[in-house]
């Protein structure tokens, strides 16, 4: 279960390799989160499961949230306009963050209960919805949302982005990410 959650993240300067890492670490995290359902069955409440639920809470209500406002207010306005097929593809996006949003919201109530968590009947399905969601919600991303936004950018745009994504975090744009 102690996964390593950083590998080599682009800075703000390629703002698209960037949100790519991001859903890797994403990704990452919830292979984290379904690891922790045996280990809590198995262990009990140790303190490796704790530092986990430590690490996916802290991510997913810091890091998850900067990179969908990345999205929402940096890139998406920028390609909504640019065909039907794109507009599409964001509408649906905007509603998987919602989507996202409720499931977090849900799996971080069952989180902070730490001493009914080991016992709580809903834990592995909530994990496993979230996971699965936020799976799909990416392999759409990167198959067709950021290859898209790569080809249809200019680097003024892209630099702009990237500009944003740094302010959100209060870094430096040349800086790497979180």
């Amino acid at each position: 279960m102690n996964d390593t959650l950083t590998p080599d993240i682009p800075d703000f300067t390629d703002p698209l390799g960037l949100l790519r890492a991001c859903h890797e670490r994403m990704l990452a995290n919830c292979d984290t989160l379904e690891k922790l359902v045996p280990h809590l069955r198995d262990k009990g409440l140790d303190d490796e499961a704790r530092s986990a639920i430590t690490r996916i809470t802290r991510y997913f209500t810091t890091s998850a949230v900067q990179h969908h406002q990345d999205e929402e207010q940096d890139l998406f306005p920028l390609l909504n306009g640019q065909s039907l097929k794109l507009a599409e593809i964001i509408y649906k996006l905007k509603q998987d963050h919602q989507q996202l949003d409720a499931l977090w919201q849900q799996l971080a109530a069952d989180l902070k209960q730490t001493t009914t968590l080991p016992e709580n009947p809903d834990f592995p399905d909530h994990v496993a919805q979230f996971c699965h969601a936020y799976r799909e919600h990416i392999d759409t991303e990167n198959r067709e949302l950021l290859f898209l936004a790569q080809h249809s950018l200019s680097a003024r745009q892209l630099e702009d982005i990237g500009r944003a994504m740094a302010k959100r975090r209060g870094v430096s744009h040349q800086g790497p990410a979180d």
